[in-house]
This record gives structure tokens, C-alpha cells and sequence, in this order.
């Protein structure tokens, strides 16, 4: 039987976790952000002056140490580290820098893709979850697999809306540069690379507002979560 989880995939900028959201509550669904997860994780690690961070086995049991989990709020899950919310804690400059590296570890993977299986088992209602490897790895079985795109300099122009810039040519530019590194690291890692699973919708979002996007996932989810 089919996971009730709606699995939405993409690249970095792509809008998969806001979008993930907006469908979550027109759905009455929680949603579950994978890469908190391995935020979290970062996170400890760093904090916890982990002396080699290409060292799996050393931060999986890290994170256990300061147990960094998942925890059903109702409509979301959050990142949790020795019983306190860490939502705003891992989006920090220093996490994203080095989350990339921390994720591509294959005991990181393998301990979170459980961590998110786990959670999402035990949600009453389904859940739509995000990620890079959501749809290939994490819940190949689920009912709904999107895969989110949208041209580079669109997701950068994004990304520097999030980030407080006011979106000059020059930012633009690195953050496309950005962008494309992390596009390249995430398709090209040995484990759980970035791609899109086979059964996947493709969405290209770049022309899209965003309520159109929310629309176009929410209009094929219909016929699973009535």
C-alpha cells in the first residue's frame, strides 16, 4: 500500500518547501521538511566541535547524543535538539555552509531517511514532505511524486528575496553561481543524488505565481486525499 505522503522534489530555490507548506494546509496535512533535518544535525555537530565532519559514523552519534529528532506539532514537524525547537537556529550562515557536506554522508542519509520514515508513520493523517531525495529514497511508495524546477536566475532572484536582499544584478549573480555548485554537488553525490524519480509530475515553476504553484499540486492531490 501506497505511503499517504505527498513527495515533492527540486533543486535548491526551487520552492519546494513553501510550496510544501501551502499544500500541506489546503490539504489538512502535515508537513515534514527533510532538510531541517539535516540542518539539525549540522548543526550539532558544529556546535558540538565535531573535529571531522567527513566522518558519518562520529556525527550520526552526535546528533543520537543530543537527540535531534522530529516532532509532530499537528500541521508540521520540527527539528528538535536535547527537547528544544531549533527552527531558527539551523538556518544560520555558518549551518548552510556546511550542511552540503554534512548531508552527503551515507550514515547521515541512511539515520535521517529512517528519522523521516519513523515520523511520518505515525501521523493520523499523511503528510507532504520535501526534500532532494524525497520521491527516490525516502518514501518511494508515496501516492504523489512532484518534482519542482525553475530556471537558475529565477531561483536566485527568489533566493535573495528571502535573504533580505534587494535583488541587484551583482547578487543575482552569486547566488546563481551559488545555486549551481550546490546543483552540481547535489546531482553528483554517490549517495541519494538529487533526481527526479521516475513517476515523478514535473512542475516548472519559473513563470508560475506562487498560488499557481500551490494550485497546480493541490489539483492532482485531490484524487488521494479527498
Amino acid at each position: 500500500m501506497a505511503s499517504r505522503v505527498i513527495a515533492i522534489d527540486g533543486p535548491a530555490g526551487s520552492g519546494k518547501s513553501t510550496t510544501a507548506k501551502a499544500v500541506a494546509r489546503e490539504l489538512d496535512l502535515a508537513h515534514i521538511d527533510s532538510g531541517a533535518m539535516y540542518r539539525a544535525v549540522t548543526l550539532v555537530a558544529l556546535d558540538a566541535g565535531v573535529p571531522m565532519l567527513d566522518d558519518g559514523d562520529l556525527v550520526v552519534e552526535t546528533a543520537k547524543g543530543k537527540g535531534v529528532e522530529f516532532r509532530d506539532v499537528g500541521s508540521s514537524f520540527r527539528p528538535i535538539v536535547a527537547g528544544v525547537d531549533v527552527s531558527k537556529e539551523i538556518r544560520s550562515a555558518r549551518v548552510t555552509e556546511h550542511v552540503s557536506q554534512v548531508s552527503a554522508l551515507p550514515e547521515v542519509r541512511i539515520w535521517v531517511t529512517a528519522a523521516l520514515q519513523e515520523a511520518v508513520a505515525q501521523h493520523p493523517r499523511g503528510a507532504v514532505a520535501d526534500g532532494r531525495d524525497i520521491g527516490t529514497v525516502v518514501f518511494p511508495d508515496a501516492v504523489l511524486k512532484i518534482y519542482l524546477t525553475a530556471a537558475v536566475a529565477e531561483r536566485a532572484r527568489r533566493r535573495a528575496l528571502e535573504q533580505g536582499m534587494d535583488g541587484a544584478t551583482p547578487d543575482i549573480q552569486q547566488l546563481s553561481r551559488d545555486l549551481q555548485r550546490r546543483d552540481e554537488f547535489d546531482s553528483n553525490r554517490a549517495v541519494s543524488p538529487l533526481r527526479p524519480a521516475a513517476d515523478a509530475i514535473h512542475i516548472d515553476t519559473t513563470d508560475l505565481a506562487f498560488e499557481e504553484q500551490v494550485a497546480a499540486v493541490v489539483e492532482r492531490a485531490r484524487d488521494y486525499f479527498a
